[in-house]
């Protein structure tokens, strides 16, 4: 019995060339671009918004701010035509605002969305859009007996090589996922001296969310256990820890999501999803830059695609809303599908806290 190298992993067979599927990874967006906006919040995370919306054509009304001069600001930079507020029943009361998009902090997102539904308004929300599962099932909940939309700006499903693996598997192209794996190795230090470094989980919450639900969008609701860790860097100087790691049990794989961000020199970035009948991968310095490359029995195919994360994915959060209004059906990023995210994302909070398996 002979045994090739290639069956030890010690030396990878040549592959065919072959030209890269074309799959609809770009932001969707609606016939109708003219629907009323209103953006609350002009605090930082707003521009990436406001940029987004200008890039694609979308119709930005209003923005409000508890400070005046902050909405004025971002009007002035972005939509001169818009009106700028400090008076958020204003927003509520005008009939040409028919989507509000909430950017303001999560503590007070959950009652300023449950009174934009209560106005008759469809909602788009900064993520993580609720702090507790109860509080987005009843604010999902009241909006499905209005009749409204309600999505949350989960954007990094926009970032072209996230959008590009996510509808590669929707095709069926690499079979049933059997692995998922994302490493990030990047410095967060940028967070010291601002509102972020209060946040204790900031990386496994405010920042590995995108990835939780990037895994959610790939297996649904299957995941049934994650363990989880957190610790500082020997070298860090911000409060909350830098590094994390969480492993994912679900029906029929695995996942691990490694986030280190106190990576002071250099940074990276990978992506590798495994099929039964595939493989993609993505890799770059950073998540604005990245080659993909998909591997099936035909060959491997290396996808050039265009956009950038920041701010196709805040583009393509907002017209995956506005393509739903308009065609009358449910969301992708939608409130409900995201309470899946949550309770992946809080499963692994609580483990890290616990150094317990948390199940699901």
């Amino acid at each position: 019995m002979s045994v090739e190298a290639s069956d030890y992993a010690l030396a990878a067979k040549t592959a065919a060339e072959v030209a890269a599927p074309d799959l609809p990874y770009r932001p969707p967006m609606p016939r109708d671009r003219s629907v009323g906006i209103a953006l609350v919040g002009a605090g930082g995370i707003s521009g990436a918004h406001l940029d987004a919306y200008v890039r694609h054509g979308l119709n930005v009304r209003m923005i409000c701010s508890r400070a005046i001069a902050r909405a004025r600001a971002r009007r002035d930079a972005f939509f001169p035509q818009a009106e700028a507020t400090d008076d958020f029943d204003q927003i509520l009361r005008d009939p040409g605002v028919r989507v509000v998009d909430i950017t303001t902090h999560p503590d007070i997102r959950a009652p300023l969305i449950r009174r934009a539904l209560a106005a008759g308004k469809h909602v788009l929300s900064q993520k993580p859009f609720v702090e507790d599962v109860a509080t987005g099932l009843a604010l999902v909940e009241e909006a499905e007996r209005l009749g409204l939309k309600l999505a949350v700006n989960q954007n990094g499903r926009w970032a072209p090589h996230l959008a590009y693996i996510r509808e590669a598997v929707a095709a069926g192209l690499i079979g049933e996922i059997a692995d998922a794996h994302v490493s990030i190795q990047w410095n967060h230090g940028w967070i010291a001296g601002t509102p972020f470094e209060d946040v204790r989980d900031l990386v496994l919450w405010d920042f590995g969310i995108h990835w939780f639900d990037f895994l959610v969008s790939l297996i649904g609701p299957r995941a049934r256990s994650v363990f989880a860790t957190a610790a500082r860097s020997a070298a860090q100087s911000v409060r909350p820890p830098l590094l994390a790691q969480a492993l994912v049990a679900f029906d029929g794989g695995q996942a691990s999501l490694v986030f280190n961000g106190d990576t002071r020199i250099g940074a990276q970035d990978s992506t590798i999803v495994v099929g039964s009948s595939g493989m993609i991968v993505s890799r770059g310095p950073d998540v604005g830059h990245q080659a993909v490359e998909l591997h099936t029995a035909a060959g491997v195919a290396r996808p050039v695609l265009r956009g950038t994360w920041f701010n196709d994915g805040f583009a393509g959060a907002m017209g995956e809303l506005l393509c739903a209004i308009e065609e009358g059906r449910e969301p992708r990023n939608g409130g409900r599908a995201n309470l899946d995210t949550i309770r992946l994302c809080q499963a692994a909070v609580r483990s890290s806290r616990t150094g317990a398996v948390v199940s699901l």
